[in-house]
């Protein structure tokens, strides 16, 4: 169809630059001088004669078919101009116009559109070709019409080429409302989709769902019939039929096609609705058929013949049911009725419709008012002759009455309404300039007249105070809220989970996916702490192999034990990996189960040790037995290290940590690893914390051990630094959203890990490296002589006084100075603190030679 009119439009041009009409000012159908001319577009005829089947030459053939109807709104037209330039709107400037008749024909149409944009003050009417129309003057400003959307889309490509405003006072197509395909097109009427959708709603609230549908075969019947289809399916509306008809009276097929959509309505009789898209004369043919063959339905009508006049005077018409129509709202006409009245009075020069009309009603003088609109069609059709006379004229000032009565008042508002629109454009546009001088602008210069501004792409209208709709201001959309359009009246909401946007946005911008990535200053500093303590934990480890055999090493719980430690160390460490980079189901799963197990296993070794140090050096042999019966180092390691596993196993299968995007920003998606249970992930950091504070009360109930070999202060200090960590962990961690979440925990497993690694392994670096004098066997046991001598002697005393006031209750043991039994002699304690502090395999109480076993060690 595109390709057909770009090719008519070629030809036509051609064809107008070469030569000119034979006689241009018969294709004029009424005009008026003016300082701005404004064109006009009407059907008044109904169909166009064509001599031949198959046109061999291209030429404007005669219309006929006189519509009473679209003849009013040529009339109302002209009168909205004449009212304009007798008022002081344009102060002075004077509206002329150029009408001409489509006689329902695209073609016929194109052919005006030509005339409207050849150009301006030219002996011969041409239409010249232009890669840019800014300063091209045509000669006419604007175009109100046409009536039908087929017309009016054909014409609107060619008038789009010079941006020359178009106002339509009928055509409702909702392609229409396309600007980038029709850039200058323009209307007073809604579109056809709310035609559809109100219709839509009456079926669906009337309780029909089994309905038929006539349309017309054009853009304008195929367009409302995709639209009425997509809003019934949606309201479980089946649809029995579909019949389209010829979409021109010059179709002589019409008749054919009007017997066979009859033939189906009969067949379908439980279908009692039938929503009608024509234009009036295919309902007048096929309600004068269906009346014949005593058809009743419901109708519903649409806008293009809902109030049409002509239908109503359909002989026996209340015989074909109930019509439903929907119209245009309609406004005060009042004016146009006095103008009617008088029309007799108004010049007929240059109008060739109202001498055409006078003639047909001399025609049918003696008809009956009822009668007369079919008389003038009727007589129409064929040639007439006008003649000027004196029974013409008063023929024509005793019917007018009867013009009213044809009148459809909500087309006579709607185009009263496009001729005022640019009227008030025009003069805002006027005000700057000289608009007596022809020249003085652009048909092109989206000319406005507006009570408020309007509001552009990425705002929306806040009706004010003012009893007008048209009247508002415009607001900027709020964020997450965006406009693409002018003038909308609610702005648009995001999809919050996956768009955003700033305020006074025109569109949606998705979000960008964020999580602590690899080259992120944060991760790569904490990154760089990790890898610093995995080289500690070597060097340490490396310190130790090279000393195995000093006192200090072998005080550090055995050299597995040592070992186990620091690959713990290495694991957590290495576990602020998985915390860094895109989040996947692997590194989610691995990263917590990996520090939970490893610092499990760690926290389970340093208890052992801490059990060991307040078991060599306790004095009281209660706590003593009781310590040596506790004290199993491997069942506790894998006990300990095995509840945390099988906790960690548990949250793998029940509820295992999984990958998620955090939508809750307002301008990213965070994706982090949802921990998929919290009590899970709660148990396992409870759990660590369970074994550090048992292991901090062991290494507490023993801080006062040898100053050079005080492992359980600083084991101590690095349970304290750990509660310390993870207590403040878990408000900021609580707190805390973003990329940065991962980097809360990574900084809080690097203290924690730090902390405990120092103040267990750097005191024993400390001094193999820097003080080598006290990691020897001598110096050892020195300390731990200084030390069990000071801690018997201060146990004596408090026995001794115990004594004194429980001496009936205490056992004594003979030859010993009335200490109790179970009390150990000084070299007794030595050998005790050093086997379990030097890892000496020392059995039994030494008898004559203690210090010979000791110095063993």
């Amino acid at each position: 169809m595109a390709l057909l009119i770009v090719l008519i439009t070629c030809f036509v041009i051609i064809l107008a630059t070469s030569q000119p009409c034979r006689t241009p000012d018969d294709f004029v159908a009424a005009t008026s001088p003016g300082h701005i001319m404004i064109g006009g577009l009407f059907a008044i005829h109904e169909k166009m004669l064509s001599s031949e089947a198959y046109p061999r030459r291209p030429e404007i053939q005669k219309c006929v078919g006189f519509e009473i109807a679209m003849f009013l709104q040529t009339l109302a037209m002209i009168h909205s101009i004449e009212m304009i330039n007798n008022s002081t709107l344009l102060s002075g400037v004077k509206l002329g116009y150029e009408i001409y008749d489509t006689c329902t024909e695209v073609t016929v149409a194109m052919a005006a559109a030509l005339r409207f944009l050849s150009k301006f003050n030219c002996s011969r009417e041409i239409v010249e070709v232009k890669c840019n129309y800014s300063s091209y003057m045509p000669r006419v400003k604007a175009v109100i019409g046409a009536g039908y959307s087929e017309i009016s889309m054909a014409v609107s490509r060619i008038l789009s080429l010079q941006l020359m405003p178009q106002v339509s006072y009928e055509s409702t197509a909702e392609i229409l409302s396309d600007k980038i395909r029709f850039p200058s097109f323009l209307r007073t009427v809604p579109s056809d989709f709310y035609q559809t959708k109100a219709m839509a709603h009456l079926i669906q609230k009337s309780g029909w769902n089994w309905i038929g549908i006539i349309t017309t075969d054009d853009d304008y019947g195929r367009l409302a019939l995709s639209t009425f289809v997509l809003q019934t399916m949606a309201n479980n509306v089946c649809i029995a039929f579909k019949e389209v008809l010829p979409a021109f009276l010059s179709d002589n097929t019409i008749e054919v096609r009007i017997n066979q959509t009859l033939e189906k309505i009969i067949a379908e009789a439980h279908v009692n609705v039938i929503v009608v898209f024509l234009r009036q004369f295919h309902v007048i043919s096929l309600f004068s058929k269906a009346i014949e063959r005593n058809i009743n339905k419901l109708w519903i009508a649409s806008d293009n013949w809902s109030t049409a006049i002509k239908i109503t005077t359909i002989p026996n018409i209340k015989k074909i049911g109930k019509v439903v129509g929907f119209a245009f709202r309609k406004g005060n006409v009042s004016s146009f009725q006095s103008f009617l009245q008088n029309l007799h009075m108004f010049p007929r020069d240059h109008n060739k419709p109202l001498n055409e009309y006078a003639m047909l009603l001399s025609a049918c003088a003696y008809v009956k008012d009822s009668d007369l609109s079919q008389c003038i069609f009727n007589h129409s059709q064929g040639t007439l002759a006008y003649k000027a006379n004196k029974d013409v004229d008063r023929n024509f000032s005793l019917r007018n009455d009867f013009l009213w009565d044809y009148t459809e008042p909500g087309l006579v508002h709607s185009i009263q309404l496009a001729v005022f629109a640019l009227a008030y454009a025009l003069r805002d546009l006027c005000q700057a300039r000289d608009c007596k001088n022809t020249n003085a602008f652009q048909p092109w210069e989206q000319i406005q007249s507006k009570c408020s501004k309007e509001c552009s792409p990425g705002q929306m209208k806040k009706t004010t105070r003012s009893q007008h709709t048209c009247c508002y201001e415009c607001v900027n959309c709020p964020e997450n809220h965006y406009s693409n359009q002018t003038d909308m009246d609610h702005c648009l909401l995001c999809n919050n989970e996956t768009h955003w946007a700033p305020v006074k946005s025109t569109t949606c911008f998705e979000k960008e996916v964020e999580y602590l990535s690899w080259n992120d200053a944060l991760a790569v500093l904490l990154l760089a702490l990790s890898l610093l303590g995995i080289v500690f934990v070597l060097a340490v480890g490396i310190i130790f192999t090279r000393n195995l055999n000093t006192p200090v090493v072998k005080s550090s719980g055995g050299l597995m034990v040592c070992y186990v430690i620091l690959l713990c160390h290495v694991l957590t460490f290495a576990s602020t990996g998985f915390f860094v980079g895109e989040p996947q189901d692997f590194t989610c799963k691995t990263r917590q189960m990996l520090f939970g197990v490893s610092f499990a296993l760690c926290i389970s070794c340093i208890l052992t040790k801490s059990l060991k140090i307040l078991l060599a050096f306790s004095f009281d042999p209660k706590l003593q037995n009781f310590l040596k019966c506790l004290y199993k180092p491997i069942p506790i390691i894998f006990t300990c290290t095995g509840i945390q596993v099988a906790i960690c196993t548990l949250w793998l299968i029940f509820a295992a940590p999984t990958v998620e995007g955090n939508v809750s920003l307002p301008r990213v998606i965070i994706l982090e690893c949802e921990e998929g249970s919290i009590l899970a992930f709660g148990t396992m950091l409870g759990y660590i914390a369970i074994l550090a504070f048992i292991c901090f009360l062991f290494a507490f109930k023993g801080r006062k051990l040898p100053e050079n070999y005080n492992e359980a202060k600083f084991i101590t200090f690095g349970m304290l630094i750990y509660f310390i960590a993870w207590i403040t962990f878990i408000p900021v961690y609580a707190t805390t959203s973003g990329k940065y979440l991962p980097a809360v925990e990574i900084i809080v497993i690097l203290i924690s890990n730090y902390g405990i690694l120092c103040c267990t392994f750097f005191p024993k670096c400390y001094v193999i490296l820097c003080k080598q004098e006290t990691n020897t066997k001598s110096a050892f046991l020195q300390t731990v002589y200084s030390y069990s001598s000071h801690s018997a002697g201060s146990l004596a005393m408090s026995h001794v006084s115990l004594d004194s006031t429980n001496s009936n209750s205490t056992a004594t043991n003979p030859g010993s100075g009335g200490k109790p039994a179970a009390w150990p002699k000084s070299k007794d304690l030595q050998t005790q603190a050093c086997a379990h502090i030097c890892n000496e395999n020392v059995t039994g109480a030494p008898k004559t030679r203690p210090r010979k076993r000791i110095s063993s060690i």
